[in-house]
């Protein structure tokens, strides 16, 4: 299975299966085109004609394109949808995430939050040491032989339960070599309580910090509000940007939110950029349909020119020597992810696990407060064997759609909690979503064609 498309002046030609892409001329990219529903005489006039070429031209084009498919590069057949279930099998039992939600209360409630205001469908709470501690030496029990483990500090606003934070990294850094374990800390904030203590633990302890910042000031201020509806933005980025440059710029995410109300986010991407930030994520909005902040399918066209001409935007800052990251174009033409993670995902309720501050556990932070998908608890294990089942055969071979889809490969069958809540099913389908994710695959891979075909030019 191939997939074709024009972009940025590119013909790009995406074999699904052995991940190769090529960019192509435009006789090699109708060639390919034509080239299994056309016999080959057929082919070589036809472009002979369109393109003002000899036959021999088009002729030796056609001997490429065979050759690039014999050597597995073109038309490579799927040779893993008998493997998916066996390899997420393999990891089994197996926990190497938690999502430790230390906070179930938040210091603001935006509009859009999907946990409630962080209350999760329930009242606020803060997880106690002991439950943290009991969670950290039950992710230690049930990982295996695997030497690095990853625990993200999450809420809510987990700076709301802030000294467990640090007795809870304490105690993990103080248990990890006698369990031959390698901890990995995140701590993902809305900044309203980042000082000089927090800033100088950050560093010095969290791998990663992930930062809500939604862009321009009246986008931001119109939905990440405090109690008494007072907009966080003036609050919050200079604190955020004397946490990025305590860090050297490196390691953090500032992460946003685009809605119905700000479609055209690029200028948000922008704004964060002159504000000196260049590790960047923005999201879409997942939300209720008839939620006034949901995406429509007239905001599409828009949203689809804007990650257009987000890459072009990349690719020009690049040139000049201001670089950026966006978390969607991180892509590796080369090497890239392992086929097991293609085929399986996030291993969301089989290798990565939320926690609440009560002790549950739950398949990922999305799923929390739906007693439905309850797995258990951090000292009895997993009880709900039917829906961790459910998570375990989910890869991208167990949705119909997905089969035969390019994108395949790249997507993993896309978030199992965004296809719950739009379809009622794990194994769903978010259409919208997917479009989505299609366009920046397309774009990611377009930018890093370009990235390369630029090194080979000054090489």
């Amino acid at each position: 299975m191939i997939h074709q498309y024009k972009l940025n002046g590119y013909n790009i030609v995406m074999d699904v299966c052995s991940g190769a892409v090529h960019s192509v001329d435009d006789i090699a990219y109708d060639a390919i085109e034509l080239y299994e529903s056309t016999p080959k005489d057929e082919l070589c006039a036809l472009l002979s004609q369109k393109y003002g070429v000899s036959e021999d031209e088009i002729n030796e084009c056609y001997e490429q394109i065979e050759e690039l498919r014999q050597s597995g590069q073109l038309f490579t057949p799927d040779k893993y949808e008998n493997m998916a279930p066996e390899l997420k099998k393999r990891t089994s039992g197996v926990i190497k995430a938690l999502c430790l939600h230390v906070s179930h209360a938040c210091n603001l409630v935006c509009a859009y939050c999907f946990a409630g205001q962080g209350r999760y469908h329930g009242k606020s709470a803060l997880m106690s040491f002991e439950t943290g501690k009991r969670a950290l030496d039950f992710l230690i029990e049930n990982s295996g032989t695997r030497k690095n483990l990853e625990v993200d500090f999450f809420g809510g606003e987990p700076l709301l339960n802030f000294d467990v934070v640090k007795r809870l990294v304490e105690y993990a850094r103080s248990v990890e070599k006698e369990h031959n374990k390698n901890f990995r800390f995140t701590l993902t904030t809305n900044g309203m309580l980042i000082d000089d203590e927090v800033i100088d633990f950050c560093n010095r302890e969290m791998s990663n910090v992930v930062l809500s910042l939604d862009g321009r000031k009246e986008i931001h201020d119109r939905y990440r509000v405090d109690a008494k509806g007072n907009g966080s933005y003036d609050v919050i980025v200079p604190k955020f940007q004397k946490l990025v440059a305590a860090r050297g710029g490196k390691s953090y995410y500032m992460r946003g939110t685009f809605t119905h109300a700000n479609p055209d986010f690029l200028s948000d991407i922008k704004e964060m950029l002159d504000l000196g930030f260049t590790e960047l994520s923005m999201e879409p909005v997942v939300c209720a349909p008839d939620s006034p902040d949901a995406l429509t399918e007239e905001d599409k066209p828009v949203v689809f020119e804007q990650y257009e001409e987000l890459a072009k935007l990349l690719i020009q800052r690049r040139r000049e020597g201001r670089p950026f990251t966006f978390y969607h174009y991180m892509i590796n033409l080369e090497g890239g992810p392992c086929i097991y993670k293609r085929i399986s995902g996030c291993g969301s309720g089989t290798e990565y696990m939320a926690v609440t501050p009560a002790g549950d556990l739950y398949p990922c932070h999305q799923f929390v407060g739906e007693e439905k998908f309850r797995l258990g608890d951090i000292w009895n294990g997993v009880d709900n064997k039917e829906i961790q089942d459910e998570f375990e055969a989910c890869n991208v071979y167990a949705r119909e759609e997905c089969r035969s889809c390019w994108a395949r490969l790249y997507c993993s069958g896309g978030c199992a909690a965004n296809a719950y809540h739009a379809t009622g099913s794990v194994k769903g389908v978010y259409k919208y979503g997917c479009e989505l994710f299609k366009k920046r695959i397309e774009c990611a891979v377009m930018a890093e064609v370009e990235r390369l075909d630029n090194d080979d030019s000054d090489s």
